[in-house]
């Protein structure tokens, strides 16, 4: 599976299928798991979806059908309960649990949403992810996590607000997510988690997947680059650096990295 996740980081963007590159991602950390079984559930819900939207012609009438077969009959909803559990963002864990984060469950919808032909794609919401149906000529956004219940322009616009107090207005826009981003911020999920339980190692093996699937990702490398340093391996953390350099043309940053590994050449 290892290089699946090496696959992942050489194919075109547009060539990666959400749910199942997150399924062999998440399968990573669940050895001897077959994923047949979780394949004939996404295939159940890929039927079901097919039988109510065949009718499904704007993309109102998409989203609520996407509700109806994800929320209403297969029961994905957000858990708001145990926000924070780590199997919220395993692809595989959110199949048997029927709970997520906005993100794990975003590609669920995004997913199946594909399959049908229909236009879908993750919105990076400050602090959240949305997904949009349709073009953007008459586009609707809906809330995964809440059941897939859909999401007004003034509840977008209030959603980002709460999150971008004091920031500039540049920063203050929702973006599409490319597949590649989509998946590096499940893993971050639980990379960061895994931090802040105190378990460097794990998070370490969660930012060498991100740095695999998406080597051009410079953050992931600095991270990654600090957790080995933490575990004493200042080759391995050398090694990333230069790999984050190889990646990075903002010139202040390349500065920072260069001086960072003229310090390490002196460990």
């Amino acid at each position: 599976m290892d290089d699946y996740a090496t696959q992942l980081g050489l194919i075109e963007d547009d060539e990666i299928v959400l749910d199942e590159a997150a399924l062999c991602l998440a399968l990573l950390d669940h050895e001897g798991t077959q994923l047949p079984e979780y394949h004939r559930l996404l295939d159940a819900v890929a039927t079901r979806l097919d039988l109510v939207g065949d009718d499904a012609h704007s993309a109102r009438q998409q989203a609520e059908a996407l509700s109806q077969v994800l929320f209403d009959e297969f029961g994905f909803v957000g858990d708001q309960a145990s926000y924070d559990d780590p199997a919220n963002a395993d692809l595989i864990r959110v199949l048997d649990r029927r709970r997520g984060l906005p993100v794990s469950l975003s590609i669920l919808y995004i997913a199946a949403a594909r399959r049908m032909g229909w236009i879908a794609e993750a919105l990076d919401v400050p602090g959240h992810v949305l997904v949009l149906i349709g073009n953007e000529a008459a586009p609707t956004i809906i809330d995964p996590f809440r059941g897939g219940c859909l999401v007004s322009e003034q509840q977008l616009a209030a959603l980002v607000a709460a999150h971008t107090v004091g920031m500039p207005p540049a920063v203050r826009h929702v973006a599409a997510m490319a597949n590649r981003a989509i998946l590096v911020r499940l893993l971050l999920n639980q990379a960061t988690r895994a931090k802040q339980a105190g378990k460097g190692r794990r998070a370490l093996e969660l930012y060498n997947r991100m740095t695999m699937i998406a080597p051009s990702h410079g953050p992931a490398w600095w991270e990654r680059a600090r957790l080995e340093l933490d575990e004493g391996d200042t080759a391995a953390a050398r090694h990333s650096l230069t790999a984050m350099l190889e990646v990075t043309r903002e010139p202040d940053l390349r500065s920072k990295i260069t001086q960072t590994l003229d310090a390490l050449i002196a460990i």
